[in-house]
């Protein structure tokens, strides 16, 4: 995963754009979650703190 591609996401979501719905705000909690989980992985992995998965 590309990090341009995170922070793209990250604004889509802050602007609200990717679901514009009460469903898809829930939607976007959850992946707003998701892409926290995936940054702080990736950011574990840079500081060689944990092996690729």
């Amino acid at each position: 995963m590309h990090p341009n591609q995170v922070s793209q996401w990250k604004k889509q979501v802050k602007k609200g754009t990717v679901a514009p719905t009460a469903v898809g705000r829930q939607d976007n909690e959850a992946q707003i979650k998701e892409f926290h989980a995936k940054i702080g992985q990736l950011a574990i992995e840079n500081d060689g703190m944990a092996p690729p998965v």
